[in-house]
């Protein structure tokens, strides 16, 4: 199968050019202007003129609910919803029922994927204070790396930036990549009791960035930077919620030659504390969206190589698991079909460059768990792809959004520009509110050595 997209803005490197794109099966033949195909058979053509062309976005941190909760989503319908956002692979959580705790749970996963992802996968090994062994065993080829996210959603004494003892251990024998969440059990113990002496059971959605507040943050993720120094090893912090935490980290070291990486998300970038008193319970994360000023510090942490990439954290729950008090309503939101909408936003508003979008949400994401052969636009590799209309208003409703909890937090947003066409290895999987399931995406491979 042949496809050639014509006069597309390629956006690709720190560089936007106009060129016409060649895939051929599942990858990119030829880049370049004005390709002739006269005589070479029969292909299909797309024309793409004023449209923008992006490697398809990769999201390293997605809770898809199955197996065991797939009454908020599965990975069919919550790959289906990010296929429809331009992600064209993911990277899920181990926090499904059961937990994935050992390498034969986390093949079944894999399995699942095979026969119902419209997007390429990975998924996460778990890891906590009892299966250190058998986290160790992942293959660093076949599994993106090990993490603790999520696993202590029943119990916050579960986040292992906790437990100085055990990440010594962790640290010091583990060799892939090992990402963690970043809160002070203790700091938000303290903060719950005195927010529920005052307030009882009604503490209100605008006290969460109080309970889980800055200095449970900082002071987590000190710990955790102090240790994983020491023994120089693969360190990836997840979803960064604060000024303060980001500029923790070096701006200035070659990406390939970072040991310890961060990422902001999605939700961390576009709302703040004022934006609880309207949305509440629905965007309720953990971490907690913060202030205005966390919010822009992320972002210009972002532009200053400080974070590295930007994620999703992807993680969707019922209404009536939303429509609960505070202390009952769950932490997460569906985010994956807008995640790009919203980053484009940013860039009509002038806060960030097509440039440093693609940076952040596929160069640096492949480099960070050194993928192979995607997150670029270069001959040879997978063709993962997104066309974007940067011109074209479109507004969120339940309606056009497609994950199984059937709601989003950017409900009634207006945004500027659509995603038209998504393909994963070649097919077009996505094409303006249609989809293609007659094919599925791939297992993501990775270096050996992180």
């Amino acid at each position: 199968m042949r496809t050639i997209i014509r006069s597309a803005f390629i956006v690709n490197e720190g560089k936007i050019i106009t060129a016409d794109l060649l895939m051929v099966n599942e990858r990119i033949e030829k880049i370049e202007a004005g390709i002739d195909l006269t005589n070479s058979g029969s292909y299909h053509e797309i024309n793409a003129e004023g449209l923008y062309l992006l490697p398809g976005i990769i999201d390293d941190q997605v809770h898809f609910r199955e197996p065991g909760l797939t009454h908020k989503g599965t990975i069919y319908s919550e790959s289906k919803a990010a296929v429809a956002g331009g992600i064209t692979s993911f990277m899920d959580m181990p926090n499904t029922i059961p937990n994935t705790l050992t390498q034969e749970l986390l093949e079944e996963k894999y399995a699942i994927a095979a026969k119902k992802s419209l997007a390429n996968y990975s998924f996460f090994m778990g890891i906590n204070q009892n299966n250190l062994e058998e986290a160790l065993k992942t293959d660093n080829e076949n599994v993106c790396g090990i993490t603790d996210d999520g696993l202590y959603f029943n119990n916050d004494e579960g986040i292992l930036t906790n437990y100085p003892e055990f990440l010594e251990k962790l640290f010091s024998s583990a060799n892939t990549l090992v990402a963690l969440h970043s809160e002070d059990d203790a700091i938000m113990k303290r903060n719950t009791f005195k927010y529920r002496k005052r307030y009882g059971e009604q503490v209100l959605f605008k006290i969460h960035p109080k309970i889980r507040s800055e200095e449970a943050c900082l002071v987590a993720t000190k710990r955790v930077l102090e240790i994983a120094k020491k023994y120089n090893n693969r360190l990836h912090l997840f979803h960064v919620s604060t000024a303060a935490e980001a500029n923790l980290f070096e701006g200035n070291i070659p990406i390939r030659e970072k040991r310890i990486t961060a990422e902001a998300c999605i939700h961390h970038l576009w709302f703040s504390d004022k934006d609880y008193e309207k949305l509440g319970a629905k965007i309720k994360w953990n971490p907690a969206i913060k202030t205005e000023k966390d919010k822009n510090g992320l972002l210009a942490a972002l532009l200053e190589n400080k974070l590295d990439i930007i994620a999703t954290d992807h993680a969707p729950h019922t209404n009536e698991e939303k429509s609960r008090n505070y202390f009952q309503a769950l932490s997460g939101g569906p985010l994956v079909q807008h995640a790009l909408s919203a980053m484009l936003e940013l860039f009509h508003k002038g806060k960030i460059s097509l440039e440093k979008i693609v940076e952040k949400m596929c160069h640096n994401v492949a480099e960070i768990y050194r993928m192979k052969e995607r997150g670029y636009i270069r001959e040879g590799n997978y063709a993962d792809l997104v066309l974007i209309d940067i011109n074209t208003k479109w507004t969120v409703t339940n309606e056009n959004t497609h994950y199984k909890c059937q709601w989003s937090p950017f409900e009634n947003q207006i945004f500027n520009s659509k995603i038209v066409k998504t393909f994963v290895n070649g097919t077009l999987v996505y094409d303006q509110g249609s989809f293609n399931k007659s094919s599925n995406g791939k297992r993501l491979k990775f270096e050996k050595h992180r």
